[in-house]
């Protein structure tokens, strides 16, 4: 087995937003040398990780380069070059979750068709080339309203997602490929995070349940156990475990989850890395995502998944007309609450709906945790100084 601790091994990674800073967390507890990409001087990942390289994730050369020089490279981020990560895997550089996996799940028209190709349950849709072709389509009466527009690249926190409810929505959609895709009257939303190491073990995460702000489409809660059937439960994990294999990932997959009136389970969208849903486990879980990302992409054995108690997770997010250096206001108050654990991200400059760190309250009762965490969304404000 290679010598990943205390050694010259070096992971890489590709990304240094919040997501890479709390993996970093993790391998610094087991004395894993670590580099990171990130266009950003004032990335998050420059105060802990061994080497922080400033360069684009996208540029062929500079991911190229970066690539050769570790051991194992993995993302926090899926907008990156996947040519440079497929040369730098046929050269022996391994590369998690692989270059085919990350092309696949960067297009949402890609992604949803392998959903059909491979029987996964997922909301009836189109896809189309441009938006005139979209709009041709509603003209003809192929697509009805409403519907959910989709872009097929580059969306992300609600970003490239619309929901068109009437004709005049359409002019205002951007150019670029797309999917139209039938509007799920869904119950709730839910999210499983699965774990796929080298070797194909895979383990779940316990299903999440997601609230969401009801203007920026990003989420506001993720509280786990999900309140919901044993049945459902088991369904989501078998659904999820599904999707992870079928993609052949390894590392993390967070798989979005439509839970529907009639008790169907349908996926949204997936992530193959560490992600929102899975923060409340740093606190509530045996193994939290980050570890367990560790542990998958160096083809350790997988962690428990198991939650010690339940979490409820809060976002924090730059508040409404405030744009500058930040301030984390009444910061102490929610300190003072019971099972209240803040996480800062390490973005100097907030902006309305900027994702700037995360509180995670925790409690053996799930709707304790639940109203906890109403009282922290009410009191600390992210602002600016004035």
């Amino acid at each position: 087995m290679p010598h990943y601790f205390s050694s010259n091994f070096t992971l890489g990674i590709l990304g240094g937003g919040q997501l890479g800073k709390m993996l970093l967390t993790e391998t610094r507890k087991f004395d894993i040398t670590t580099k990171v990409l990130d266009p950003s001087a004032d990335a998050p990942c420059r105060i802990a990780c061994n080497t922080f390289v400033q360069g684009s994730l996208t540029d062929f050369n500079t991911v190229y380069n970066f690539g050769k020089e570790v051991d194992v490279l993995t993302i926090e981020i899926e907008n990156v070059n996947v040519d440079a990560l497929k040369k730098l895997q046929s050269e022996g550089v391994k590369v998690y979750p692989s270059p085919q996996t990350i092309e696949l799940i960067q297009n949402k028209a890609t992604q949803k068709q392998f959903y059909a190709t491979h029987n996964i349950p997922t909301a009836p849709f189109h896809r189309f080339e441009s938006l005139a072709n979209l709009q041709q389509a509603v003209a003809n009466q192929q697509i009805t309203l409403p519907f959910v527009w989709k872009s097929a690249r580059f969306g992300y926190d609600g970003n490239g997602v619309k929901i068109v409810r009437q004709l005049p929505n359409l002019s205002l959609l951007p150019e670029g490929e797309c999917i139209a895709e039938n509007l799920v009257p869904f119950a709730k939303e839910l999210a499983v995070i699965v774990a796929r190491n080298v070797s194909g073990e895979a383990t779940t995460y316990p299903v999440v349940e997601m609230e969401f702000h009801p203007e920026a489409n990003q989420v506001e809660y993720v509280l786990c156990p999900a309140r919901i059937s044993e049945e459902i439960a088991q369904k989501a994990r078998a659904i999820a475990v599904q999707v992870a294999q079928a993609f052949q990932v390894v590392g993390l997959l967070a798989v979005e989850l439509f839970l529907t009136a009639e008790d169907e389970v349908l996926v949204n969208e997936v992530a193959p890395r560490p992600h929102n849903s899975g923060h409340y486990s740093i606190e509530a879980a045996y193994t939290n995502q980050f570890e367990q990302h560790l542990r998958a992409i160096l083809d350790l054995p997988l962690g428990n998944t198991d939650s010690k108690v339940a979490g409820v997770m809060v976002n924090l997010v730059g508040a409404e007309g405030h744009q500058g250096d930040v301030i984390y206001e009444n910061i102490e108050q929610i300190l003072a609450m019971e099972g209240v654990t803040p996480h800062i991200y390490g973005k100097r400059q907030t902006r309305p709906f900027r994702k700037m760190g995360h509180v995670t309250i925790v409690n053996k009762d799930i709707e304790k945790a639940r109203v906890i965490a109403e009282k922290v969304k009410q009191t600390i404000k992210v602002i600016s100084i004035h």
